[in-house]
């Protein structure tokens, strides 16, 4: 794709790829040029039920003729049903809606804040995770567990402890101290390379959560909303945070992002405390009212499992006795291909073969396919990626 020079108008944050996408259907995009691509990332875990869902587009429709926005001053009856159904798939009592990750995370910081305050902490901490990543903002920026994510934006906010994940020993170790609030952690490390906790890990946050009465936060931007097989992966453990927030694969592509509570912590934030202009509107809670029945009504927590696990034990077959292949793993459709060296250039030779994926911490090939990826996908996606990574093994001996 030529340079058109438009691009030189946004303020330069983004490494962006050299294509432009026109059009979407299912787990397939289409450039400017007409090339078709396979999406394995779904624009980075969002658009789980892929592009131009039929019903999606549909709802999204009759909602645009109808009502977009009323603000946060009024009742939202699609919203309440929103919270409603969301309350019954999560066990939470209470929504907050936002629009984005970062958003539901800081309204998770904010309340463990004032629910340290209520306490008369006068200056409360959240222990995070080394690893972590919770948002761009200073104070989710601030909760990340990354050095290289924080370079050039110091001082960071106060209030944070970060700690080994996948440790219990040290989170018992962190919450002794009386200034400790709450555990925010995600269940399964994304940015952080597809890292996944030996099982019993949440449980046994949640069992210190109690005996502390320290709240546990679990991050589930992005392994939330059937990415992991499960409704949310917290699940997969039998237990209930005392606050979870989501996003990402809610709206499949229409901003909107919760902070869920339950408990005491349901009751934590009051009028004039929090707010959002645009959280939870008409326009927004039609869409994922309709991404929650679509994905019920398929099946796809299930297809998730299976389709997910064939892909691993693929990968598995094609790719673990390579040298340089450290590991294969991951939950559902979040799959991660750990290198023994650094693999950026796997993106590109990738988007050339027109395959979209990602690389996260460096060495690890991050895939993110959409729910409704098709067997046959599934088939293209292993065949193709195992013959790049293959190369760029032999290519770099």
């Amino acid at each position: 794709m030529e340079n058109d020079g438009k691009e030189d108008y946004l303020i330069p944050n983004y490494q962006r790829a050299p294509v432009k996408f026109v059009r979407g259907q299912g787990s397939i995009l289409v450039d400017s040029d007409d090339n078709k691509y396979l999406d394995c990332l779904s624009g980075i875990a969002v658009c789980g039920l892929g592009h131009a869902h039929p019903e999606l587009a549909q709802a999204l429709s009759d909602q645009a003729t109808n009502l977009w926005h009323t603000s946060n001053l009024y009742r939202i009856e699609l919203q309440e049903r929103l919270a409603s159904s969301l309350s019954e798939i999560t066990k939470q009592k209470r929504v907050f809606f936002c629009n984005s990750g970062a958003e539901a995370n800081e309204a998770a910081i904010k309340l463990a804040k004032k629910y340290g305050h209520d306490q008369g902490i006068k200056a409360p901490i959240i222990v995070t995770m080394n690893g972590s990543f919770h948002g761009r903002t200073m104070a989710t920026l601030s909760a990340t567990g990354n050095p290289k994510v924080h370079s050039g934006f110091s001082p960071l906010l106060q209030g944070f402890k970060h700690i080994d994940y996948d440790s219990a020993e040290e989170a018992a170790r962190a919450i002794q101290a009386r200034d400790v609030v709450a555990i925010l952690v995600e269940p399964i490390q994304g940015e952080g390379g597809i890292v996944v906790p030996d099982k019993g890990y949440l449980s046994k946050l949640r069992k210190l959560c109690n005996e502390t009465d320290t709240l546990l936060m679990l991050d589930e931007v992005q392994t939330g909303v059937g990415r992991t097989g499960e409704w949310f992966a917290f699940q997969e453990e039998g237990i209930e945070p005392d606050v979870l927030t989501i996003a990402k694969g809610l709206g499949n592509g229409i901003p909107i992002g919760a902070c869920l509570a339950k408990g005491v912590a349901g009751n934590v934030l009051t009028p004039g405390t929090h707010g959002s202009t645009f959280g939870g509107n008409p326009l927004v809670a039609r869409v994922a009212l309709k991404v929650l029945e679509i994905i019920e009504r398929e099946g796809l927590l299930e297809r998730a499992r299976h389709l997910g696990g064939w892909i691993r034990c693929q990968f598995k077959e094609k790719l673990e006795s390579l040298a340089g292949v450290i590991e294969i793993r991951g939950r559902g459709l979040m799959i991660g291909i750990e290198l023994d060296r650094p693999c950026a250039e796997i993106v590109e030779v990738a988007l050339k073969k027109k395959l979209l994926v990602n690389v996260a911490r460096g060495n690890v090939v991050r895939l993110l396919p959409p729910l409704i990826l098709k067997d046959e996908e599934a088939t293209m996606l292993v065949e193709k990626l195992s013959v790049i990574i293959k190369e760029f093994l032999t290519s770099k001996r």
